[in-house]
């Protein structure tokens, strides 16, 4: 992992480096005032242009630029490893002050204030992102070239006021981000997955691919992983419907959460896998880790990709194979998408009872289908009744979790699966949610209701000690 002064230095290639003390300026101390302020966000298009008094006609963006490579001219990269990150920020503050007096750049205690914290973020975190970063309310942040930055809150997608100096600058913040876990970009590989140290998912992809500039993606998760209640708070599921899925993680059920991209489906999965026993040994496998388990006996495994030679790749079908021969109780997939799907499923069927995965699907019955089109894709050439067999015997339940329009999260069914009639794999619904309208302010209205079914699995739940509510399945129960 590069360290802050591996990573100024790749800042400060075209800079000649000023040995002296850390900072010109002296260290501040605990008298000084606190770190400035970040304006605030808006969803307008973009940051208005920042003019100055002493210099006329040059914006916001180009002034920033400018004093950030007087700043980097000013550090002595040795000497900033002796000081805490706290005390970095604080020096940066005192220099950047000192060269906006220096320039005779005025501006007014807003700019200032929003220039010294945004430099500050440029040297010691994401740049403009940090801002989003440390925005609780920001589940997405999409950048769009360095013009547009969007975010999701509550489900909804709405333009900000951020944006990078250029694509230049974007791009070095995209490299910024994929050198800490040992990937890179390139136009040779301009498709990267990286993750950031909070656990949150990223994926750039950069030209040629991306014709309008370079465009990163980020998913964050909670700063407190969401717990079942929370879920029952949003109105996702009801009572029943999780005091059911609770039980089937605690009997050793073999799970797929299915759902389309954004659904929620590795939250639930998180979730889910909270309801594992402390006393059992949990692998995890991930093409980017960012699964959130609480239990302390747990292995992460991640996928690696192929070096700058094309060699060195570790697929997630060598992972699976590996961990079958680490003694796991449980196997957590975070996600099946290709070959590795038919190790899956041995695995399942042939002793590692209680695995939990997600698979990208519109409905439980696709989510099937996907499962033998997978193996196909392997290049596993299987009869069709054999195959859905293996699935009918090793998958248990379904849960389908849905996106609905006004951004809310809904586990719209859950289904166990009965087993086979002729060639067709057969099911049966438990619960299952009913959209009934919308209301004025755009919020959806529906219901969840039991179907009338009784899982077969519940005599099984019973014989674990676990006792369900009465009524919960009796034909449409809600609650």
């Amino acid at each position: 992992m590069a360290t802050l002064k591996d990573q100024i230095a790749r800042w400060n290639l075209s800079t000649k480096r000023v040995a002296a003390s850390p900072l010109s300026e002296p260290a501040i101390t605990d008298a000084q005032p606190q770190e400035l302020a970040v304006e605030p966000l808006t969803a307008h298009a973009s940051a208005p242009a920042i003019k100055t008094k002493a210099s006329p006609g040059v914006d916001y963006y180009s002034t920033k630029m400018k004093l950030h490579q007087e700043l980097l001219t000013r550090i002595d990269l040795n000497s900033i490893e002796s000081l805490t990150p706290e005390q970095l920020r604080n020096e940066l503050g005192l220099l950047l002050v000192a060269l906006i007096e220096e320039d005779d750049i005025r501006f007014n205690d807003q700019e200032r204030a929003r220039l010294v914290a945004d430099l500050k973020n440029e040297i010691m975190g994401l740049g403009p992102l940090e801002p989003l970063l440390a925005d609780p309310t920001v589940s997405e942040i999409m950048v769009n070239g360095y013009r547009n930055v969007y975010v999701e809150k509550s489900g909804r997608i709405q333009l900000t006021d951020i944006r990078f100096n250029d694509d230049a600058h974007l791009m070095k913040i995209i490299d910024k981000i994929v050198s800490r876990v040992g990937r890179r970009i390139d136009e040779s590989c301009p498709m990267a997955d990286a993750r950031l140290p909070d656990g949150a998912r990223v994926n750039a992809i950069i030209p040629p691919l991306a014709l309008d500039g370079p465009v990163l993606t980020i998913r964050r998760f909670a700063v407190v992983p969401l717990q079942m209640p929370d879920l029952i708070k949003k109105n996702t599921l009801t009572v029943a419907m999780a005091e059911l899925l609770s039980a089937l993680v605690k009997v050793k059920c073999n799970i797929i959460i299915s759902g389309g991209t954004g659904t929620g489906k590795t939250t639930l999965l998180n979730i889910l896998s909270s309801f594992i026993p402390t006393s059992e040994r949990i692998v995890t496998i991930e093409d980017t880790a960012e699964l959130q388990l609480q239990q302390d006996h747990v292995i992460r495994l991640e996928t690696r990709p192929p070096n700058i030679e094309g060699k060195g790749e570790i697929t997630m079908r060598a992972l699976v194979k590996n961990c079958l021969r680490m003694r796991p109780d449980r196997i957590v997939m975070g996600e099946v998408r290709s070959a590795e799907v038919i190790d899956m499923l041995q695995a399942m069927n042939t002793g590692h009872e209680g695995s939990l995965t997600t698979i990208h699907a519109n409905t439980s019955r696709d989510a099937l289908s996907r499962l033998e089109n997978l193996v196909g894709m392997g290049g596993i050439s299987l009869p069709s009744k054999a195959l859905r067999q293996l699935i009918s015997s090793s998958v248990h339940f379904i849960v389908q979790v849905t996106r609905v329009n006004d951004g809310s999260r809904k586990i719209t069914s859950i289904q166990e699966i009965s087993g086979m009639e002729g060639d067709i794999i057969t099911t049966q619904e438990i619960y299952c949610y009913k959209r009934t309208g919308t209301n004025p302010d755009g919020t959806v209205q529906g219901v969840f209701n039991a179907t009338g079914v009784r899982p077969k699995v519940s005599d099984k739940i019973r014989t674990y000690g676990i006792t369900l509510s009465d009524g919960m399945f009796d034909p449409g129960a809600n609650d």
